[in-house]
């Protein structure tokens, strides 16, 4: 179905900013929502951002995210690039995680009550000084 490869991870300092790239395999990447999880060590999955197949959601908003990372996190996609973007600013210690993209097995969804069926390896994230 999809195939999902992160990139773009790394050690910053706190205060710090970086930008993920999830690349998907895929003819119907862009029927699919997209979505950022992040799992620190010794920790739980944790939902971090997610975006609807064309950018908007039933709110009139694209994107939602976890209330941690609001004003942060920027969760975008290209769909003729077939890639979604999750840039990182103001890092603090706690961002501290490998980051996942997952994709949704539905089709048309806006990233609320996804079925997140494709997930990429992940690529780590460290926020230290």
């Amino acid at each position: 179905q999809v195939q999902l490869a992160e990139s773009g991870g790394g050690l910053v300092q706190p205060g710090g900013s970086l930008r993920l790239s999830c690349v998907a395999s895929g003819r119907t990447f862009s029927e699919s929502a997209m979505g950022w999880f992040r799992q620190a060590p010794g920790k739980e999955r944790e939902f971090v951002a997610a975006i609807s197949f064309d950018g908007r959601g039933a709110d009139g908003r694209g994107a939602h995210y976890a209330d941690s990372v609001k004003g942060r996190f920027t969760i975008s996609r290209d769909n003729d690039k077939n890639t979604v973007y999750l840039d990182l600013s103001s890092l603090q210690p706690e961002d501290t995680a490998v980051y996942y993209c997952a994709a949704d097995r539905r089709r048309f969804g806006s990233g609320y009550g996804a079925d997140w069926g494709s997930w990429g390896q992940g690529t780590p994230v460290t926020v230290s000084s």
